[in-house]
């Protein structure tokens, strides 16, 4: 039967703090879950922009639920998490959930850009009058590339790689890190190609919108518009370009998590699990404040609404 580890301080603090930021981010991602299906239930169907959100709400709850389990198990029953069938699982739907986050995030990103933006070219007019029936496939596609790094990494936890109990020795211990390198590179490559994937479009996404809110911005001061109007396009771009640096940030970690993910108690590592863990909860927030359905629903059960009433 498994059997607790002794767990330092270091772990500790690291499993209480990991605890923390990921019950915080599974409880904000299923008040949005919550909030669209109850308004699916209601109206009976969902736009383009609520699908997407209640998907990317739904996979970040598993996410963190997930990579909640597999670091709570492999700092305190390390035995039970190594079992065969049961570390499998947790990979796969770890991979899965995680990489679906990255690309529903990356559709979110597009379909504001082709929704919002406004430009002359025909394909982009195409897109915007099409983007309705072009979502589906859009998320569709996400799911089987998130599927695709799941299989991967299902398929490396199948194989023993890094238990060899009989390598004793420096020079066996250093051909025995080679060849876990050479096993872990297929989904090294395959995750760092789903990273930059997503993060390229995310990138293409932000700046084409910002672009034509910068040059719809420039058109409304030159034709002394509405100043509600243009305050409000200024909050979009100020909207736009938090997601754009929390993303660029959430992407650094990623990359430096595939340097450092064989190297434990380390600082760096601490620092990439502590950004990891809040990203989801902290641009689920930056969603709920940027959709009106959302933040009123937010503000009808927060304290702070009830105080002011009375």
């Amino acid at each position: 039967s498994p059997q607790q580890y002794n767990v330092t301080s270091y772990e500790a603090t690291t499993v209480a703090i990991i605890t923390l930021e990921a019950f915080a981010g599974m409880w904000i991602n299923a008040f949005i879950v919550c909030v669209l299906c109850i308004a699916w239930v209601k109206k009976k169907t969902l736009n383009s922009n609520e699908k997407i959100l209640l998907l990317l709400a739904c996979s970040r709850f598993c996410s963190l639920c997930f990579s909640w389990v597999y670091s709570f198990l492999s700092t305190i029953y390390p035995n039970y998490l190594y079992v065969h069938t049961i570390f499998q699982l947790i990979v796969f739907f770890q991979s899965f959930f995680n990489y679906s986050d990255l690309w529903f995030s990356a559709c979110l990103c597009a379909f504001y850009c082709i929704k919002i933006a406004n430009f002359r070219n025909s394909f982009f007019i195409y897109l915007k009058v099409k983007i309705d029936m072009i979502v589906p496939w859009l998320l569709l596609g996400s799911g089987i590339l998130a599927l695709a790094i799941g299989i991967v990494a299902f398929d490396i936890a199948n194989k023993p790689h890094c238990n060899n109990h009989n390598s004793t020795g420096q020079g066996n211990f250093v051909k025995s890190n080679i060849k876990m390198d050479k096993h872990f590179f297929p989904s090294f490559f395959l995750a760092g190609f789903e990273y930059a994937a997503s993060f390229t479009a995310v990138i293409f996404s932000a700046v084409f919108l910002l672009f034509s809110l910068w040059r719809h911005t420039r058109k409304m001061q030159a034709n002394s518009m509405n100043n509600l109007s243009m305050d409000a396009h200024i909050r979009a771009m100020k909207s736009i370009l938090s997601f754009l640096l929390i993303y660029s940030i959430n992407f650094l970690c990623l990359v430096l998590k595939m340097v450092y993910v064989t190297k434990k108690k380390n600082h760096m590592t601490f620092l990439i699990l502590l950004f990891q863990y809040t990203f989801p909860g902290v641009h689920s927030l930056i969603l709920i404040f940027s959709n009106p359905k959302l933040e009123k629903a937010l503000l009808k059960i927060l304290p702070l609404e009830k105080s002011v009433k009375c």
